[in-house]
């Protein structure tokens, strides 16, 4: 579980987080959605570290990450995974090369034990012929599904996701959404998604956080966005006539 208290960040004169609070839960795809500009990303850069909070708390199932020591943030980083928008695989290295990459960092496995793991999480996330393959040679999904094995080939126990369906085409994007999902519930980690894909929230929406204008709008599960009066997430979810008509047949069910 990660827990968010009164999360504040500003950069010079601009208030991004102004008292964010959000507790993401583990063994659930948590989400969150807003506008550009609303916060999202510099809410998961502080989780992810990059970013020093200004007033605030973000815990690792307990853990105050401001307060632990150096070596204590060092092994909490082992226990994190990310997918990044744009997939960030390393051009010149391999499929295998490029998931094998963090235990080569941050373990002292052997090679051979390199190897087993490597070849595990490219089955898990269906790749099976694609280990000698530069990215360069593979479909942009298959990269995403790369970049998920990479995430999750040191087992850890936080997975962040920034618009992992980016650029990918509606059916690509809902088997990467549902392989984000399985793996989530497989092994029990606590996710966070930065979307704007609202197939995604409706299809895998655990938890959604709507940020605002740098403030928690709204937070409720993909059942509980059909029913909500708040206009903001109404406005924002169901600006196409596609998603209004589904959320007027859910509401006359």
């Amino acid at each position: 579980m990660i827990e968010i208290k009164n999360a504040e960040k500003s950069f010079g004169d601009s208030k991004v987080l102004k008292g964010v609070s959000a507790v993401f839960e583990t063994g659930k795809t948590n989400l969150v959605i807003g506008q550009s500009g609303s916060g999202k990303t510099v809410l998961l850069k502080s989780l992810l570290g990059i970013h020093t909070l200004d007033l605030g708390t973000i815990s690792f199932d307990g853990r105050i990450y401001s307060e632990l020591e150096e070596d204590e943030k060092r092994e909490l980083r082992t226990e994190i995974g990310m997918v990044f928008q744009g997939s960030a695989l390393f051009d010149s290295m391999t499929v295998d090369e490029n998931v094998g990459f963090p235990l080569k960092m941050f373990t002292q496995n052997s090679n051979s034990e390199i190897q087993k793991r490597v070849d595990f999480v490219l089955k898990r996330v269906n790749l099976i012929d694609a280990h000698n393959k530069l990215p360069s040679e593979i479909s942009g999904g298959m990269q995403k599904r790369v970049a998920i094995a990479r995430a999750i080939v040191n087992r850890p126990k936080y997975l962040f996701c920034d618009e992992p369906n980016s650029g990918l085409d509606p059916n690509t994007a809902i088997l990467i959404d549902n392989l984000i999902e399985e793996i989530t519930d497989e092994y029990n980690i606590t996710t966070v998604i930065n979307t704007h894909d609202m197939n995604s929230v409706m299809e895998i929406g655990d938890k959604i956080i709507f940020l605002k204008n740098g403030h928690k709008e709204w937070e409720g599960s993909k059942e509980e966005i059909f029913r909500t009066d708040n206009q903001a997430i109404v406005d924002f979810v169901y600006s196409s006539n596609l998603f209004k008509k589904v959320r007027e047949a859910y509401l006359k069910s």
